[in-house]
């Protein structure tokens, strides 16, 4: 009775060889998808498959109904990374508000306050100068032809009349020096004028840009200390020029 035959070895070069070619085509495919994915109109549905998931598909993502390649970022939008909740999906909320979770991840911007809608559309710049146009999504921002919705319309024109009070807010401000400041974990903080003493003001142009009001610290000459509306630190002498906070 004839032995039986030895099984044939495959070679490690072989098999090494094998493997670089199988890499190679994965590569050469997935190239070929992302340079023939020309900007087109996505649907929901369409979006959700590309969430970085699927070997071979790019990953993509929408803002503002502007949809973005961002597979070159698969660390952080790919499965495990800190932005995937941003991926096959258009959170455009999240990215202001912070609730990547449930309700949060949609594309309403309804209630937001003027700055927060700015912040969306920069990044949604953000997006445009770092990552691939893909195309547009149909729903909120989009319609079924591409063009934009009257949503978007005021979303832009919220964005730009916050842009317009930001800028006006500066060169207001710029004429009353703020103060300079200081914070340490040992000794906490510190504020301090070189010329004038340091005041609390009020910043009326907050109300239009966060829909609520905020202070600043600003230098103030002391004939000027008598201005309505100046409040002077807890615990701060009148004429102290510096503040512990």
């Amino acid at each position: 009775m004839a032995s039986p035959s030895r099984p044939t070895r495959v070679s490690s070069p072989l098999l090494l060889g094998l493997g670089f070619l199988i890499a190679l085509i994965a590569f050469a495919l997935q190239f070929y998808i992302r340079k023939h994915l020309r900007p087109r109109l996505w649907t929901v549905e369409e979006l959700s498959l590309y969430n970085g998931t699927e070997d071979g598909l790019p990953i993509l993502l929408g803002i503002l109904g502007s949809v973005f390649d961002v597979t070159k970022g698969k660390t952080h939008y790919g499965p495990g990374g800190g932005y995937h909740h941003f991926s096959g999906r258009d959170a455009s909320r999240a990215f202001v508000s912070g609730n990547f979770t449930g309700d949060g991840l949609t594309d309403s911007l309804h209630g937001l306050s003027t700055m927060e809608v700015k912040s969306v559309v920069d990044w949604r710049k953000f997006y445009m100068e770092r990552y691939i146009f893909a195309g547009k999504l149909v729903g909120r921002y989009y319609d079924s032809q591409g063009n934009p919705t009257k949503y978007l319309k005021g979303v832009e024109s919220k964005a730009k009349r916050g842009a317009q009070l930001l800028e006006k807010q500066k060169i207001e401000e710029a004429k009353i020096p703020s103060c300079n400041s200081k914070w340490s974990e040992q000794e906490g903080g510190e504020v301090w004028c070189e010329t004038g003493y340091p005041r609390l003001v009020k910043r009326p142009g907050d109300i239009a840009l966060t829909g609520k009001i905020s202070q600043r610290c600003a230098c103030f000459k002391e004939e000027e200390l008598g201005r309505p509306g100046l409040e002077v630190y807890k615990d701060c002498d009148y004429l102290s020029k510096s503040c512990r906070v």
